[in-house]
């Protein structure tokens, strides 16, 4: 039996020309329109428009990016500093009365796989005096070492100034801002003025009671800095003539689960309690950070449309351009659709081109924030977040998948959109006015 001969070496054009004869036409020709550059002024400047077209997309994506990661960078900044103060979701009874059984409550909201911790608790609003300079704060009765299973306050003062308060001792700790209005330091007295008042002969006199101060503790939040006292539970029973505590605080394994972790827990609860999670608690904060963001997206958006609609006086220039092209192929048998698909091909691959450049390009900046901000600030001789100002001196970023993934649809989606009318006039052009003229 003969060798079969050995077959000669393929010539590699061959392959590449397969490979690239097997996408439809419609493919091809919009891939070549989109990156023609050459073949006199006017393709050039074509060319030239469309790229600016790409880099307005990109530069819109990446700047949608940037902001948006940086809003919630300084969002969970101040979140966590608020977390680390108050709890995650509050069970309380009504207005004013103790917790019946809040050891029985406590265990119940513990079965629930999402809460990792559960302490007792009194908050009351009272007045704070030293000499003539009074304040209004919540005073907040705990028990120390409970409270270092709920906060990371309690947790990281339980051996300090937390340690001090003990049952009768009589022992209060400030927030800082609180200590600086009022004059106060470590050993002073201060007065708690507690609503309601004791009813005498002479009228009705408020209930006082002196505190020592035991020490400060900084949150990094001014408002629970300046507005947030904490005593012992036993000493705030005894203060505002309570059986015991007005309701149990619980820690959630994870915080953004807090809402829907109270929801589930009110139907395992006896009827009666309020629960409440930090975004309702703090519900002014939450509500403003979401109404702030959402109309940054939509503000920053309108970038973002601004430069996928550029595309169309690029396609418009390109059929203009290409008009004798387009009757040629309509007189080898292409269909309507079929030109319009060409020009659709080359809106889309632009819109692709630059949504991904623009992710790409504010995922890098947004991940090195905290090398490009410093860098900035070393070569303008600036500080964007100075130290003595604000709490956070540095600027924080936090890329989500949340924001990134709608961001690329929406630009690919307004840079698809401003491809149909100039690809449907296309379509519309007929083979013997456009070629008449050439």
């Amino acid at each position: 039996m003969p060798d079969t001969p050995p077959s000669g070496p393929q010539d590699p054009r061959s392959s590449e020309a397969s490979s690239r004869w097997a996408l439809p036409y419609e493919w091809q020709i919009g891939w070549r329109y989109t990156r023609a550059g050459r073949g006199g002024r006017r393709n050039g400047f074509i060319s030239f428009i469309s790229a600016v077209s790409m880099l307005g997309i990109a530069l819109g994506v990446a700047a949608l990016i940037i902001v948006l990661s940086v809003m919630n960078g300084f969002q969970k900044e101040v979140r966590d500093r608020m977390l680390s103060v108050i709890p995650h979701i509050e069970l309380q009874s009504a207005v004013g009365a103790a917790l019946a059984d809040w050891r029985a409550v406590a265990a119940t909201a513990r079965a629930h796989p999402e809460i990792a911790g559960a302490a007792p608790f009194i908050s009351v609003q009272v007045l704070v005096a030293r000499g003539e300079t009074m304040r209004g704060a919540v005073v907040r009765g705990i028990s120390p070492a409970e409270e270092a299973t709920v906060t990371a306050l309690g947790a990281r003062l339980r051996d300090g100034v937390l340690a001090a308060l003990r049952p009768g001792a009589w022992n209060i700790v400030l927030g800082t801002e609180m200590a600086r209005a009022l004059g106060v330091r470590a050993g002073d007295q201060v007065t708690l003025v507690a609503p309601g008042g004791q009813v005498t002969p002479a009228g009705v006199v408020p209930r006082l009671r002196q505190f020592t101060v035991a020490g400060t503790f900084e949150a990094g939040h001014f408002e629970y800095d300046s507005g947030l006292a904490l005593v012992h539970l036993d000493d705030a029973a005894r203060l505002f003539r309570l059986e015991g505590p007005s309701g149990v605080q619980l820690r959630v394994t994870n915080p953004q689960q807090a809402r829907a972790v109270a929801g589930e827990l009110l139907d395992r609860l006896p009827a009666g309690l309020h629960v409440r999670d930090w975004t309702r608690t703090n519900r002014q904060w939450y509500d403003a950070v979401q109404i702030e963001k959402r109309m940054m997206a939509i503000i920053l958006t309108l970038i973002v449309a601004v430069a996928a609609f550029n595309l169309v006086s690029t396609l418009v220039m390109t059929v203009t351009d290409k008009a004798a092209d387009i009757a040629i192929l309509r007189t080898l048998g292409a269909s309507p659709g079929s030109v319009m698909a060409i020009f659709i091909v080359q809106g889309a691959l632009s819109g692709i081109v630059g949504t991904a450049s623009g992710v790409g390009l504010g995922l890098a900046v947004a991940f090195n924030i905290d090398i490009i901000v410093p860098a900035i600030e070393r070569a303008l001789g600036v500080a964007f977040l100075p130290g003595s100002i604000y709490l956070i001196s540095r600027m924080p970023s936090e890329p989500m998948a949340a924001d990134i993934v709608p961001i690329a649809l929406i630009s690919l989606g307004l840079a698809f959109v401003a491809t149909l009318y100039p690809s449907w006039r296309a379509s519309r052009i007929r083979p013997a006015e456009a070629l008449r003229h050439e």
